[in-house]
C-alpha cells in the first residue's frame, strides 16, 4: 500500500492525489473485514492491484478511483448515490458501469449471453469501464489457486473464450499474453505440462543464440550511424505458442519466433524502421513471403511493426521485429497506448473509442440487436469477433478484417448492404472465383455486383459472419409471398431431390401434416414461404421428413486396434490385436497429426505426419503406411452414396477428390465410368456425420471446375 501511495504522488498531480487516497480510504472501510475468497488475505489487496495495473498505464484519477471502489456497490451494497457525491458523477458512472456488468459466469445461456451484451454497450458508452473489468480478471487470475477446481476450471475457460481475445481485439498484446498465460494451465492442463517440459531448453538456448545476435546486428547499425534505443529477445507467450504449435502439427521447427530479437528505434521517424530493415536483410538473407509489413497495412487493432525472418547466424531461421517507441507501446498496451491524448479532449460523458480502429463494437452493437437467440448469439460473437482473423485488401488497398473462413459474399457485406445484395461475382488476386471461395490472408478482393442479382438462400450455407448472415436473413423475410413461395418451392424441391430422388408434391400427406405441426404453420404454402424467407432452413424439413438410416448407408463397423496413451486411445483401421507403439524420433502427442507404420512382426508405429521417418518411409514403403487417428478426433457417422457427372477433362478424379478431402471428409469408396461421350460419371461414397455435412459437400463439389451435376445414388 505504501509503495502504491509512492506511485501516485510521484505520477499525479496534489488535486487527483487527494482523490486517489480518498478512494482508498473508503474502499479500506468498505471492505474492512472481508477476506478474498479462499484465502486470509485482506480483500483491500485486490482493488490496489487492479488500481496499479491502470496507474502503469498513466490512466487519469476518475479511472484509479473507480479501480479502487469498483466492488463497492456490488460487495458492500453502498448505493451509487453515496459514491458519487464522496466522488464526482465521472467516478460514480465507471464504478455502476463495472457493477452492471455482473459476474460473467457460464450459468445458464441466457443470463451469461445477457452478461456479455452489456459488457460490449458498456465498452461503447466508455471503454474504461471494460479495462477495468479486464483488470480486475487479471488479478483474480495471479489467485485462482485458491479457488475450488471447478471455478478454477470455468474462469480459466471463460477468460480463453472471452477475456484473452477481447484483449486482443482491444490491441493490448501485454495484458491478452498474461491473462491467457495465467489460464491456460487451469484450463488445459495436460497440454500445458507437455508445453511445459518441452519448451523450458529450447527457449534457454533460443536466448543464449540471440544473445550472439545482438552485438553483430548493434554493430552493423553503429556502421551505418542507427543508434536504436533498445535492442531485447522477446519470448512468445505460452498459450500463444501452443496455439501456433497446433496450426503446424505440433512441430517447433516451423516456429521461427519462440523468442525473437525485437529493435526499438529511436525516434517515431517511420524510415528509421525501414533503414534498420536494410541493414538486417544486408547482414543475413530475408526467407520469401517472411517479409510482413504491418506499418504500410497495420492490423485492424492497430498494431503496426516490420517483422521479417532470416537466414541467420549459423544458418538458423531467426525472426525480427523493428517498431518506433510509440508503436511499441501501441502493441504492448493498445487502446491505453493512447490515453494522453484521449485525455486532452475527453467528452464529459464518458470516453469514447477510436471508432476507425475499433469500429467493430459498434458493429457488435447493431448486430447484437437482430440476434435475439442466446446461443446463436454467443456462437455467432466466437466465430465473428474472438476467432482467428484474417486480414484482406480491397482493390483501393484499405484493410478488411473478418473471421477466418469468411468468403467473398461476407467481404462484400462487409462493404455495405447494397453490395452484399447484388453479390455477382468476385476476383481474388485478378482472377475469378467461386463466391465461396475461403480467403486467405492480404488476398485482394473485388466484387462484382449485378444489377438483377439479389441474395440466395444458399448463401447462407457458406457465409461466416454474423453481419452476412443478418442481411441475408432481412433481405429474403422482406420478399413478397409470391417471391418468397417461389424461392421455397425450388430450395426444398433441390433439396429433396438430393437426399430421396423425390419432389415435394410426392410427400405423402401424413409427411406433410407432420411437417405442418412441427413448425407450427396451418398450411403447407405458409411451410414453403418460411423456407423462401430463410426461417426454416431445408435441412430442419429433411430432417424431420426422413431417419437418418433413410438417408444414408450405415457404415460396416470395421475391426480397429484401440490403445491408451495418456488416456486416449489411438485408431488404426483394418488391423486386428495390432500392437501400437509411439514413435521415439518424433514422439507424438494427443492433437497432432498422424500415421501409422505396419511392422512386419513389431505391430504398428505411430509417427507425426511431418516426420522425417515418414517421408523415407514413403519413398521406400507407401504401401506399409496407413491413416491413425487420436480417439477424441475421430467421428462416427453415416455413409453417403452420391453421383457426380462432369465433363471429361485431364485432372478431374483429381479435382475431385481434392475438394471432398478439403472439405474434411473421408471418402470411403470411388469408382468411375464413362456414361456417354464427354461426359465421366463418379460413383462416390463419402463419411458424413450428418444432414448439414452432407448438405456442405453438395455445395463443395456443385463448385468444382466442370461438375454438370451431384445428386444422392
Amino acid at each position: 500500500m505504501e509503495d502504491f501511495l509512492k506511485t501516485i504522488k510521484s505520477k499525479y498531480n496534489p488535486e487527483d492525489q487527494k482523490l486517489i487516497e480518498r478512494a482508498l480510504e473508503f474502499a479500506k472501510l468498505t471492505h474492512n473485514d472481508q477476506k478474498r475468497l479462499g484465502s486470509s488475505q485482506p480483500y483491500i489487496v485486490h482493488p490496489i492491484a487492479v488500481a496499479k495495473n491502470l496507474v502503469k498505464l498513466n490512466f487519469d484519477s476518475p479511472t484509479i478511483a473507480a479501480a479502487l471502489l469498483h466492488d463497492s456497490i456490488e460487495d458492500a451494497n453502498i448505493p451509487e448515490k453515496t459514491i458519487e457525491k464522496g466522488f464526482g458523477k465521472e467516478v460514480a458512472f465507471l464504478v455502476q458501469g463495472v457493477t452492471k456488468l455482473g459476474k460473467i459466469k457460464y450459468q445458464g445461456m441466457e443470463r451469461y449471453v445477457e452478461n456479455l451484451r452489456k459488457m460490449f454497450l458498456a465498452m461503447a458508452e466508455d471503454i474504461r469501464v471494460v479495462l477495468i473489468k479486464l483488470f480486475d480478471r487479471l488479478n483474480n487470475l495471479e489467485t485462482l489457486d485458491a479457488l475450488p477446481e471447478r471455478k478454477q476450471k470455468r474462469i480459466a475457460e471463460e477468460t480463453l473464450d472471452i477475456y484473452g481475445p477481447l484483449s486482443h481485439r482491444l490491441g493490448i498484446g501485454e495484458l491478452k499474453g498474461q491473462l491467457e498465460d495465467l489460464a491456460f494451465p487451469y484450463a488445459r492442463p495436460k497440454e500445458y505440462n507437455w508445453l511445459m517440459e518441452n519448451i523450458k531448453e529450447r527457449r534457454e538456448q533460443g536466448e543464449k543464440y540471440l544473445k550472439k545476435v545482438r552485438p553483430i546486428v548493434l554493430k552493423e547499425l553503429k556502421k551505418e550511424k542507427i543508434a536504436p534505443l533498445d535492442i531485447h529477445t522477446r519470448a512468445k507467450h505460452y498459450f500463444s505458442l501452443y496455439q501456433k504449435l497446433l496450426r503446424q502439427d505440433m512441430d517447433f521447427d516451423k516456429i521461427y519466433d519462440l523468442v525473437a530479437l525485437r529493435i526499438i528505434t529511436n525516434s517515431e521517424d517511420i524510415e528509421k524502421c525501414y533503414e534498420v530493415l536494410g541493414v538486417i536483410h544486408k547482414l543475413w538473407k530475408p526467407l520469401p513471403g517472411l517479409i510482413k509489413d504491418y506499418i504500410a497495412l497495420p492490423k485492424p487493432n492497430g498494431y503496426r511493426s516490420l517483422h521479417t525472418t532470416v537466414l541467420c547466424l549459423d544458418g538458423k531461421i531467426t525472426e525480427f521485429q523493428i517498431r518506433t517507441p510509440m508503436m511499441h507501446k501501441e502493441a504492448e498496451y493498445g487502446i491505453a497506448a493512447h490515453w494522453a491524448y484521449v485525455e486532452m479532449q475527453k467528452p464529459k460523458n464518458g470516453v469514447k473509442i477510436d471508432k476507425k480502429k475499433f469500429g467493430w463494437v459498434k458493429e457488435i452493437r447493431n448486430w447484437q440487436k437482430e440476434n435475439r437467440n442466446s446461443e446463436e448469439f454467443l456462437e455467432n460473437l466466437k466465430i465473428n469477433f474472438f476467432k482467428n482473423r484474417v486480414f484482406v485488401l480491397t482493390p483501393k488497398g484499405d484493410v478488411i478484417d473478418l473471421p477466418e473462413g469468411s468468403c467473398p459474399v461476407d467481404f462484400a457485406y462487409q462493404i455495405h448492404t447494397d453490395l452484399g445484395h447484388k453479390c455477382q461475382a468476385a476476383k481474388i488476386n485478378g482472377k475469378i472465383v467461386a463466391l465461396n471461395k475461403v480467403l486467405q490472408n492480404w488476398d485482394v478482393v473485388e466484387i462484382i455486383p449485378g444489377k438483377e442479382v439479389n441474395p440466395k438462400r444458399n448463401w447462407l450455407y457458406f457465409v461466416k459472419t454474423g453481419n452476412a448472415r443478418s442481411r441475408i436473413k432481412n433481405w429474403l423475410k422482406n420478399q413478397n409471398k409470391t417471391e418468397s413461395f417461389k424461392q421455397g418451392t425450388e430450395i426444398l424441391n433441390q433439396s429433396l431431390s438430393q437426399f430421396k430422388n423425390i419432389t415435394l408434391d410426392k410427400l405423402s400427406r401424413d409427411k406433410k401434416e407432420g411437417l405442418l405441426k412441427k413448425f407450427s404453420r396451418k398450411t403447407i404454402e405458409e411451410l414453403i414461404i418460411s423456407v423462401g424467407q430463410g426461417e426454416i432452413s431445408p435441412q430442419q424439413i429433411i430432417k424431420n421428413l426422413f431417419k437418418e438410416e433413410e438417408i444414408f448407408e450405415i457404415p460396416e463397423v470395421k475391426k480397429e486396434t484401440k490403445i491408451k496413451i495418456a488416456e486416449i486411445p489411438i485408431r488404426v483401421g483394418g488391423e486386428r490385436n495390432l500392437l501400437i507403439k509411439l514413435a521415439k524420433c518424433c514422439s507424438p502427442i494427443p492433437g497432432e497429426k498422424i500415421c501409422a507404420y505396419i511392422t512386419k512382426n513389431r505391430g504398428a508405429i505411430v509417427h507425426r505426419n511431418s516426420c522425417n521417418a515418414v517421408r523415407a518411409i514413403r519413398e521406400k514403403s507407401p504401401k506399409r503406411l496407413t491413416d491413425a487417428l487420436w480417439e477424441d478426433s475421430t467421428k462416427s457417422g453415416f455413409i453417403f452414396p452420391l453421383k457426380v457427372v462432369t465433363q471429361e477433362r485431364l485432372g478431374m478424379l483429381r479435382d475431385i477428390s481434392s475438394a471432398i478431402s478439403n472439405m474434411g471428409f473421408n471418402i470411403v469408396k470411388f469408382t468411375g465410368e464413362t456414361p456417354k461421350e464427354g461426359l465421366d460419371s463418379f460413383l462416390i461414397k463419402v463419411e458424413v456425420s450428418n444432414i448439414d455435412e452432407a448438405e456442405k459437400l453438395f455445395l463443395g463439389l456443385r463448385n468444382v471446375k466442370g461438375v454438370i451435376e451431384v445428386k444422392r445414388e
